[in-house]
């Protein structure tokens, strides 16, 4: 933090590293210079300055952790804590996606449920096969969760009931209908992606005659950047996960 504004509640010190809990796109940003592009990595390293507005949110770096995780962690820890609260003990936790939202979102719920079941799904199946090995997940399964009526027979013959909680993390469009028919009804949708399409939601769960709740997942929750990074040094295979993304 280079400077800190007189109005500004709760400030970090100057020279304290931060890092912005608001979107990039949210965040004023002037770029002097593109110091590392890889195509493959989907951080770029520039040189300029970013400006934290007067209500926007921010966390410090840890100490801990390198750079690199911190900022992977704090873009998707709203997921992981909304998660934690909805999951019910007990219940079946489905999970669309395990990129990095994902492994922080089954890390969540298990962290917080007593028992019950969680599942993963994503088209990648080394990715849901590296979850489950690392025991974020009860049942793994690969499908294209474009596909509706494949993925949730996929889902069935795994032997994963309708979920109490359905949180969709997975970056891609036309997921809608997946995730509300992987729902019990009384159940949970958290739609926690970019891509999701809010309109095809709600007419998708009008056509399908679906009594479930469906949510919009909120980026910014009190308390959401301390229980990541704390979720991280308590659990050694969201951790590795994480590391082993950034080193590649």
């Amino acid at each position: 933090m280079a400077r800190v504004g007189e109005q500004r509640q709760n400030p970090p010190e100057a020279g304290q590293r931060v890092v912005t809990l608001a979107s990039l796109t949210l965040t004023p940003l002037r770029l002097d210079e593109v110091t590392r592009l890889d195509p493959g990595d989907p951080q770029v390293e520039v040189a300029g300055t970013a400006y934290i507005c007067g209500h926007s949110g921010w966390a410090p770096v840890p100490d801990d952790l390198p750079l690199e995780v911190a900022l992977e962690v704090y873009d998707v820890c709203a997921a992981g804590w909304q998660t934690r609260e909805l999951a019910p003990p007990g219940g079946t936790v489905c999970v669309l996606g395990v990129g990095n939202a994902g492994k922080l979102v089954l890390a969540a719920a298990r962290d917080s449920m007593e028992g019950g079941l969680l599942a993963a799904v994503d088209m990648d199946p080394e990715a849901v096969q590296r979850v489950r090995e690392l025991g974020l997940c009860d049942v793994g399964v690969s499908a294209d969760l474009r596909k509706p009526l494949s993925a949730i027979e996929a889902l069935r013959a795994a032997g994963v009931p309708a979920a109490d909680l359905t949180v969709v993390v997975v970056n891609a469009p036309g997921c809608e209908p997946t995730a509300i028919l992987a729902t019990a009804d009384k159940g949970s949708v958290l739609f926690f992606s970019m891509a999701t399409s809010f309109p095809a939601a709600a007419l998708g769960a009008e056509g399908l005659a679906a009594d479930v709740t469906m949510l919009i997942g909120n980026g910014y929750l009190p308390g959401h950047a301390e229980f990541a990074v704390d979720l991280l040094r308590r659990d050694p295979a969201i951790r590795q996960l994480f590391e082993a993304r950034v080193r590649g």
